[in-house]
């Protein structure tokens, strides 16, 4: 099964403030750019939400690659998640889990596919990663009213 690459990024004009997701799919010749936003969130959201709309937007199961340059979201996907979930989402504090509500749209998606995660150093030169980056600022340029 050939194997899908995306990378995802967020960004945040202010922690809270404006923020805009980005993703950049690619399937052999095919590419798809992805990029929203949102008023007043932060920047843990965009990220998630970036990973959340790239995936949402397959329209079978498939093989994934997912490169970001967040370790909440990889860590929280690959380590954290699985407690979060036997303890009712709270943490290991006892506190609610941040952003559960966008966690919960994640788990669902991610187990309609077969994914591998990667991390990548965010403004390294790295093309999908500065691709995602570049779509994420689109995100909130367009909050701001800067692009229609």
């Amino acid at each position: 099964m050939s194997v899908i690459e995306i990378y995802t990024d967020g960004a945040c004009k202010g922690n809270p403030g404006p923020g805009g997701w980005g993703a950049w799919l690619r399937f052999g010749d095919h590419e798809k750019e992805l990029f929203g936003g949102e008023n007043d969130t932060t920047n843990n959201r965009m990220e998630l939400l970036a990973a959340i709309e790239a995936l949402a937007a397959l329209k079978r199961p498939s093989a994934v690659k997912l490169h970001t340059d967040s370790k909440y979201l990889k860590d929280g996907i690959q380590s954290w998640i699985a407690n979060w979930k036997k303890n009712g989402w709270k943490t290991a504090a006892k506190k609610p889990v941040k952003n559960s509500d966008l966690w919960k749209r994640l788990d669902e998606l991610v187990a309609l596919h077969d994914i591998s995660w990667a991390w990548v150093k965010g403004h390294s030169g790295n093309f999908g990663n500065e691709k995602a980056d570049d779509l994420a600022n689109k995100g909130v340029e367009k909050i701001l009213g800067q692009i229609s």
